[in-house]
């Protein structure tokens, strides 16, 4: 490879990192020839895996016909194909699509096709929207006002909308300090009815959760009967129920959605991430056609991007949910989370410095603790996730590391690779594993380990 100037871009810091060179499968491989292990699905997004033959087929195809179509000029095949097919598989009634390009940006959406509807109503008090502590809905300033997550949001806090926030179901910390479930009576899900009488209910217009906790908690699973609670609230006052899926959706979590393991009667469903599986940027959002008709009976949904449903995004998109469903890979997401959990509960067993493991099918993380008795977390300069994360890294495997108590404190890594991955990629991975664990208890000091075999 020709050099190549590295001091023009930028990202996010001044790590260097390898140059990738090509993937296929479960593995990536940079241009010195080394071989990753996918571990967490790059961003917990590339669901079918890396260089699938079907998705290139039909990029080509498409791409002979156009990559672009200007949704106010023309309808394109592709994105009615997929909304048709998005509507055949979601809950009855949620069968409106409305296709961008990004899951901050189907945040976006999401909150103000809300809005417009209450708006359109004649409920124009109805403009704030109540999400989770600690939680992570995107990047941009909308979806960032739903975040509560410390680093990423204090600086740019004067620019962002104020909306109330509850704490999540993160049993393994109650914010509450309660007995475990059911003994706790579930205060962290009743806690939404008082935060919705304590601003006026006719001020409130959704409340927005991860179905499943994503990288701010790092796929935390709350008690089966909480979405019920929060179902029967929402209900109770009108208030709409947004479920953000972009990290969840597209069978991570062993379902095609993962409301679908509840049967939670969602009003909008976020989708993203396992949608194109990385392979052309796309989201969306699925609403019930009832909102829709009586929006629209009021005039055009007041939003927009240059590249929402373009032709290209839509045939990717419907290619990588044609391979979710005929190799049944929300299937293979329960046998192999099963696996990859119980590799994962054993390692808990060697490593002390493994708190908790949790996690839905494929979408699974551990936390890691300087005692597991109390749950103390490591000092945060200590950077023991991303610790973790680098001696995985340099022996060939990918994990994504994250911090749970707010972003600010605490150390967990998300474990969730392609859903297509067999049973010898899941022992490579828990092996990998090990020995990054084993690497990172040396470096931590005299903490009490076994099962690293040099």
């Amino acid at each position: 490879m020709e050099d190549v100037r590295t001091d023009y871009l930028f990202y996010q810091s001044r790590k260097k990192l390898p140059f990738v060179d090509y993937a296929e499968g479960l593995y990536i491989y940079d241009t010195s020839g080394k071989e990753y292990l996918d571990g967490c699905s790059s961003a917990i997004n590339c669901n079918i895996g890396h260089g699938c033959t079907r998705i290139l087929q039909a990029i080509a195809e498409q791409s002979r016909r156009t990559f672009f179509a200007y949704r106010t000029q023309f309808e394109n095949e592709p994105a009615h194909r997929l909304a048709t097919r998005l509507a055949e598989l979601a809950a009855p009634g949620l069968n409106r699509s409305f296709f961008v390009s990004s899951g901050s940006e189907a945040v976006e959406a999401a909150m103000k096709l809300a809005r417009q509807y209450f708006y359109n109503k004649g409920e124009r008090s109805r403009y704030q929207f109540i999400s989770r502590t600690p939680s992570y809905h995107g990047s941009t300033l909308g979806a960032l006002s739903l975040t509560s997550s410390a680093q990423l949001e204090v600086p740019f806090r004067p620019m962002l909308m104020t909306h109330p926030k509850i704490p999540s179901p993160y049993c393994y910390r109650c914010p509450f300090n309660e007995k475990k479930y059911p003994a706790c009576g579930l205060k962290c899900a009743w806690y939404l009815e008082r935060v919705i009488r304590e601003q006026g209910p006719d001020n409130i217009c959704a409340f927005v959760m991860e179905p499943v906790g994503g990288a701010s908690t790092g796929a935390i699973v709350a008690p089966d009967e909480y979405f019920k609670v929060i179902q029967s609230i929402c209900k109770k006052y009108g208030v709409l129920l947004i479920l953000d899926e972009v990290m969840t959706g597209f069978g991570r979590t062993g379902a095609m959605f993962a409301y679908e393991h509840w049967d939670i009667d969602v009003d909008i469903l976020v989708m993203s991430k396992g949608m194109s599986s990385g392979y052309y940027p796309m989201g969306g959002i699925l609403v019930k056609e009832s909102l829709i008709e009586e929006m629209l009976d009021k005039g055009t949904f007041a939003h927009g991007h240059t590249l929402a449903g373009n032709p290209m995004g839509c045939a990717v998109s419907l290619e990588v949910l044609n391979v979710v469903i005929e190799q049944q890979l929300a299937q293979n997401a329960v046998k192999m989370g099963k696996l990859l959990k119980t590799g994962l509960l054993k390692l808990k067993t060697q490593y002390e410095i493994i708190g908790d493991v949790r996690g839905k099918g494929l979408l699974m993380a551990i936390e890691l603790v300087r005692d597991r008795k109390t749950k103390e977390p490591f000092d945060p300069e200590l950077n023991v996730n991303e610790m973790l994360a680098d001696h995985a890294f340099a022996g060939g495997l990918i994990i994504y590391p994250r911090r749970p108590i707010n972003g600010l404190s605490g150390d967990h890594v998300m474990i969730a690779p392609p859903l297509t991955a067999k049973r010898a990629d899941i022992e490579k991975l828990l092996a990998l594993l090990d020995r990054a664990l084993a690497q990172t208890t040396i470096q931590l000091g005299p903490l009490s380990y076994s099962g690293f075999n040099a």
